[in-house]
């Protein structure tokens, strides 16, 4: 087994549930690599929605599996991009000096993170480690709502509410690399970003009600989760599909529990498909995205780049919503 060695390194850690100003960095061992793990070098990471979640302990429900009082996991981080410096003993996957992209549970934030060879892939040989850290959360999430639960085909129309975030960037060309005729939802600031992207129309949700219209969609993706179930279902097709991630509204002890479970209940008695959705990483998944952007179909949307060191800041920044694109955060 080819290993880095045990010496330390610098991570952002979270010794107790809060805001960015839990937030510090602290010298800890480097990791080492399980059987069908691999250690890598980390040269971007970006943040997800999931950090926040992480970091908060909120919904409060969550921390029955991460922790009653404190973080099970005080580091933080779950996208990130860099060099395979160590291999486990059953990897035969990927050797020292490929280059990959994907997710970890936590510890991205760091100089070194370990990786599960099934959460990775190789980064397309054209792409910056940026746009690869930006993609693996939010490319995957977009995906797996669009092609496997929307089975979205060519010639489907398709409604993105929330298009201009992490997830909806992605979610725009990725079905538009599908074949839909896409209509994405969105504030004016990010109007003509959206429509770089690959939108056929846009609507301004500050001027316009996305749910008033006479044409119905064949599929709804709400990564937004600020209009009623009813409202949603209003502008689909007959057997329509909507989509619904866990970027939902909720509460603090609940969190998007409660509608979710309106989105499953409501499915069992209504002749649309009604979908709450869960990523779930998958390598295939990384290696479909990887071949998109190898082919120029997918485009990383990065609102800003910000040094490893500023990730306090960068968490801040990011926790107060309305986002063009993704935050990634760099090593030297």
């Amino acid at each position: 087994m080819t290993e880095v060695d045990t010496a330390s390194m610098t991570a952002w850690v979270a010794p107790r549930y809060g805001g960015s100003e839990v937030l510090r960095t602290e010298i800890v061992p480097r990791p080492v690599a399980g059987p069908r793990e691999v250690v890598v070098r980390v040269r971007a990471a970006s943040l997800c929605s999931g950090d926040l979640h992480l970091l908060t302990g909120t919904p409060y429900l969550l921390r029955l599996g991460f922790g009653l009082r404190r973080p099970k996991h005080r580091m933080i981080g779950q996208n990130l991009a860099g060099e395979v410096v160590g291999v486990g003993e059953l990897v035969t996957e990927f050797q020292v000096g490929d280059r990959v992209f994907g997710v970890v549970p936590s510890g991205a934030f760091a100089e070194y993170a370990t990786a599960d060879v099934d959460a990775i892939a190789t980064v397309p040989a054209a792409m910056s480690m940026e746009e690869a850290a930006a993609i693996p959360d939010s490319g995957m999430t977009a995906l797996q709502g669009l092609r496997d639960i929307g089975e979205v085909a060519p010639g489907h129309r398709v409604l993105i509410n929330g298009a201009s975030g992490g997830v909806g960037s992605f979610a725009v060309q990725i079905a538009k690399a599908l074949g839909a005729h896409v209509t994405a939802v969105c504030s004016t600031r990010h109007r003509e970003m959206v429509r770089g992207i690959g939108a056929d129309v846009v609507i301004d949700y500050t001027a316009e009600d996305f749910t008033d219209t006479d044409v119905p969609y064949d599929v709804l993706f709400d990564l937004a989760g600020n209009r009623g179930l009813r409202e949603c279902r209003r502008v689909l097709t007959a057997d329509g599909v909507f989509i619904s991630s866990a970027a939902a509204p909720g509460d603090n002890w609940f969190g998007p529990v409660r509608w979710l479970g309106e989105v499953v209940l409501t499915d069992l008695f209504v002749r649309q498909t009604l979908k709450a959705l869960l990523m779930r990483p998958a390598a295939a998944d990384l290696r479909y995205l990887a071949g998109l952007a190898a082919d120029g179909a997918l485009r990383p949307v990065i609102e800003r780049r910000l040094p490893l060191s500023d990730a306090a800041a960068a968490v801040e920044i990011f926790a107060r919503g309305h986002a063009s694109g993704k935050t990634v955060l760099t090593t030297p």
